[in-house]
């Protein structure tokens, strides 16, 4: 979903309730800090919306929500939400980003920040969800050492918080191998391209020291083997003479 899409949304929020104020939960929040950001990490169709401050109003959203008339006709609509969708770090609201102005007609969109929305992504857990947050970390939006941190202010049982955080771990463990496989590709520098020559030579003298040591003559150059081939051509010339021959001649 564009940025342009996005305040579409909102402007429609705003009319239908009333409010000029509304809470981004889902991908769609990562607009609030990165609005030119590709369409592929924030394709869905959907925008999960709360009125800050009505939050009852929300329902009201419906109007355009999912398999409405706005929905069939754009191919994107509002989802409400309310503060239980998502399970996210202490301190969240705080945090919230404010998107960019645009054609809203003054209603205003606050975004969950990239780290706390990784958080709600990472509890829930879907499929979806899992792509989104190893992406997130692909891309640099969110680092390790910050999720951990807004992990320990979650609350979660347990079980919950071990695997978020086994989850976190390989994200940006599979981003490192992506990175080291991308570095063996590059074209080797100078300094490896001297080493790996030197190789070679040590390589060819050790082999021609080789072939002396067991009496093996090396290959013949074209110029010697042009000169045989002179000598072959004079003696072909002058098969059969004698000296007295030569003498005559």
């Amino acid at each position: 979903m564009k940025k342009q899409e996005l305040d579409h949304v909102l402007r429609s929020a705003g009319r239908i309730t009333g409010e000029k104020q509304f809470i981004i939960i889902g991908s769609q929040a990562l607009h609030g800090k990165y609005p030119d950001l590709a369409d592929d990490i924030v394709r869905s169709a959907e925008v999960d919306l709360l009125a800050a401050k009505s939050p009852k109003r929300t329902e009201w959203l419906n109007a355009i929500g999912v398999y409405s008339h706005f929905h069939e006709t754009f191919g994107y609509y509002a989802d409400p939400v309310d503060e239980k969708t998502a399970t996210l770090p202490k301190g969240w609201r705080g945090r919230l980003v404010h998107l960019p102005p645009g054609n809203t007609e003054g209603v205003k969109g606050l975004c969950l920040e990239p780290h706390d929305l990784a958080i709600a992504k990472y509890v829930a857990f879907r499929d979806k969800d899992l792509l989104f947050t190893r992406e997130l970390a692909r891309r640099g939006i969110v680092s390790k050492e910050r999720l951990f941190s807004l992990l320990d202010q979650t609350q979660l049982d347990e079980h919950t918080h071990s695997r978020i955080r086994d989850q976190i771990t390989r994200d940006f463990h599979a981003e490192r191998a992506l990175e080291d496989r991308a570095t063996e590709k590059q074209p080797p520098t100078a300094g490896a391209v001297d080493e790996l020559e030197a190789v070679k030579a040590h390589g060819r003298a050790k082999w021609l020291k080789q072939r002396r040591q067991a009496g093996v003559k090396g290959p013949t150059s074209n110029a010697t083997r042009a000169r045989n081939s002179s000598k072959r051509s004079e003696s072909k010339h002058d098969f059969g003479k004698s000296p007295d021959d030569e003498e005559a001649e």
